[in-house]
């Protein structure tokens, strides 16, 4: 049997344990909340290091990527990052390039769903590099709020070129700050504060994070398409209730919820017997394929 920990700076109302067989092996897999304290984060990773085969880090990334061969280290997950000795530890950046481009294609080719012109709001695509350029290359309309929902600037980056240019500022910066200037963590992750209607309605599809989806959701969102991750069950009857179409995750319902990218590269990890640095993107898809984790469809 393996054991695959997240330990999330989100709320510990999201927490959840699932078991499942992957390659042949039992998987125990553990969201663990910490509502935003990084000191309990730290003290959870010590305790479990070396008891647990990987560690998944929720609710902060360690890198940020500002393009594909760019990234960042985020100050505040340094204390996670070496708080974990023995266990190997990831937060779902280098997989989550290869879910998230796949989502896309997924949208389109097995969906039958018309990207070609569509508005997409991507709530953040700093961090979805991947995501953004696969809307792009299919035709879509981006409007990235990275501005909006990472900084209170109500201003949509609509190119590719743009963010690029406004990554290479902002990066180094962005980095060094509290990472709760920047995202919602603990409790906060509860809190919904409509705000923004115009970049939602201005959608049909509203993409990314889910944390940063709900943080200003309106209360009418009829006929929208969500692409996302993380939810919960209590996540998908919000989305159901304010009149969503459909809901795709790029991760896979794990008994009644969608993991984050940090939980699956974990379970990956576990599965291949390597430590992170020795897998290549071509390695987590090769493993992706071979277990069969395909996107969550809901029609809402």
């Amino acid at each position: 049997m393996k054991n695959v920990v997240s330990v999330s700076l989100g709320s510990s109302s999201r927490n959840h344990r699932a078991e499942l067989d992957v390659l042949g092996e039992h998987f125990v897999v553990e969201r663990i909340g910490t509502d935003g304290s990084i000191q309990r984060a730290v003290e959870t990773i010590r305790e479990l290091d070396g008891k647990v085969d990987a560690f998944g880090m929720g609710g902060i990334d360690i890198y940020l990527h500002g393009s594909e061969n760019a990234k960042y280290m985020i100050r505040s997950s340094k204390p996670l990052v070496r708080a974990a000795v023995k266990t190997p530890i990831v937060d779902g950046s280098e997989l989550k390039n290869v879910l998230e481009r796949r989502v896309v294609y997924f949208l389109r080719d097995e969906l039958g769903v018309d990207l070609k012109e569509k508005a997409v709001l991507l709530v953040s695509a700093i961090d979805r590099f991947g995501m953004a350029e696969a809307f792009d290359e299919v035709g879509a309309h981006l409007i990235m709020g990275d501005l909006i929902f990472g900084l209170g600037i109500p201003i949509p980056i609509t190119s590719l070129k743009l963010l690029r240019a406004a990554a290479v500022v902002l990066m180094p910066i962005l980095c060094q700050l509290p990472f709760n200037w920047l995202y919602p963590v603990g409790g906060d992750q509860d809190k919904i504060t409509p705000k923004y209607k115009k970049f939602y309605d201005r959608a049909s599809i509203i993409a990314g994070d889910f944390i940063y989806i709900r943080k200003y959701m309106p209360d009418d969102l009829k006929d929208k398409i969500i692409v996302t991750n993380t939810v919960t069950p209590k996540d998908v009857e919000l989305l159901r209730q304010r009149g969503v179409k459909m809901l795709v995750t790029s991760t896979p319902d794990i008994q009644g919820r969608s993991f984050g990218t940090n939980v699956i590269e974990a379970i990956l990890v576990a599965a291949s017997g390597k430590r992170p640095e020795q897998l290549t993107k071509e390695d987590y898809l090769a493993l992706l394929n071979t277990i069969g984790f395909k996107p969550r469809v809901e029609y809402l």
